[in-house]
């Protein structure tokens, strides 16, 4: 299917959504992966964790995400991470996805690295990425260059990363090329001068991303979904990252053999700077072949957003904050009248949508979430 700007949305969000790996979502609406500090230091599965998302695929979401979970020791960026990096996560992983698979969810692992945003207080190392640069920001590490062997180890982590959340049980994995970590630290141009193949023109600035998508293919095998999340030009963390560009890339991973593109909005209803004429849902959507899902992610709250990213092209909707707010939402929407909560909520009421105390201790950062 291909919906454009301006066109009729053909099918609803109710819908089933087949990916072209052989794997069917009930609907169309995905868990976003989530930073929720709620695993065990040493990255193994904690109770608070399955709980929390155990709960948003019983409230009915299709495509249930994990948190980013990093693939390497030295690419831990968050306390409480969960880990994809040893055999001994994979008790674990196998608990989770068959949980999620009880209430008909698809469950898929967010594999990452952090790169650049790995802090040695986590992984006891200095931080390396593509090249050595600086940040404006008081607990920034200057990390090292990437020498040949950090790139064949970490492409090689991520294909065996992949071949644990297969062993697991989980349908697929999301590769994470956005949000400034470490494969998309790689796309920059700020971020990676480097003069080798690894860097230069977009060709060897997306070799990284384009061999780890390779290798996850290959680890996951028939019949396992793959997908990479991008962030379409600069916004945040991310920065040197141009939008024209990121299209190509897409195009590329398509080539690859990518079930999906994942695009981090961050606001839907907002245009591109380079391209304000055409909204990045309708742009990408015609840039990619129609086996190619899109799954888009940035302040869809209601089920009139959802249905707008649909007519735009989109394939699914990916929920963050609503989801966390909101976690039968999914359910909810079927009656069009029905209208999300929105923040903020108190502790208890967050305690009731099983929101751990670690996980609310990370919401706190962010203004308007927690009542208080």
């Amino acid at each position: 299917m291909k919906c454009y700007e301006g066109a009729a949305m053909t099918r609803s969000l109710f819908d089933p959504v087949s990916f072209a790996c052989g794997v069917t979502a009930p609907n169309a609406f995905a868990l976003a992966p989530l930073t929720n500090g709620q695993s065990h230091d040493d990255g193994t599965l904690h109770d608070d964790e399955l709980r929390w998302l155990a709960r948003r695929a019983a409230g009915g979401f299709g495509l249930v995400s994990t948190c980013a979970a990093h693939v390497s020791e030295d690419g831990k960026g968050f306390d409480g991470q969960l880990g994809v990096w040893s055999d001994r996560h994979v008790e674990g992983l196998t608990t989770l996805a068959q949980a999620l698979r009880a209430s008909g969810a698809v469950p898929v692992v967010q594999l990452y690295h952090g790169g650049a945003r790995s802090p040695s207080r986590l992984t006891g190392a200095q931080p390396w990425s593509a090249s050595s640069f600086t940040e404006d920001r008081p607990d920034f590490e200057v990390p090292r260059p990437a020498t040949e062997d950090d790139l064949q180890r970490v492409i090689a982590h991520f294909g065996d990363a992949t071949a644990r959340t297969r062993a697991a049980g989980f349908a697929g994995v999301e590769l994470h090329g956005a949000h400034g970590y470490l494969l998309s630290q790689f796309l920059s141009t700020t971020m990676n001068t480097r003069g080798d193949g690894w860097g230069g023109s977009i060709e060897g600035r997306a070799r990284l991303l384009r061999e780890v998508t390779r290798a996850a293919r290959a680890r996951g095998g028939d019949g396992f979904l793959v997908g990479v999340r991008l962030s379409p030009e600069d916004f945040g963390f991310v920065r040197g990252v141009d939008l024209d560009e990121t299209v190509q890339v897409a195009r590329w991973l398509a080539d690859d053999g990518v079930d999906f593109i994942h695009l981090s909005l961050w606001d839907v209803n907002r245009r591109t700077r380079k391209r304000p004429d055409v909204h990045p849902i309708a742009l990408f959507r015609e840039a990619l072949p129609a086996h190619v899902r899109v799954v888009v992610a940035g302040k869809v709250w209601t089920r009139a957003d959802a249905e707008r990213c649909l007519e735009l092209g989109a394939d699914m909707v990916a929920l963050g904050r609503a989801g966390i707010v909101n976690p039968d939402l999914p359910r909810a929407c079927e009656d069009a009248a029905w209208t999300p909560r929105r923040p903020p909520l108190t502790p208890e009421e967050y305690a009731a949508r099983d929101v751990s105390p670690r996980f609310l201790a990370y919401l706190r950062r962010f203004d308007g979430m927690v009542a208080g």
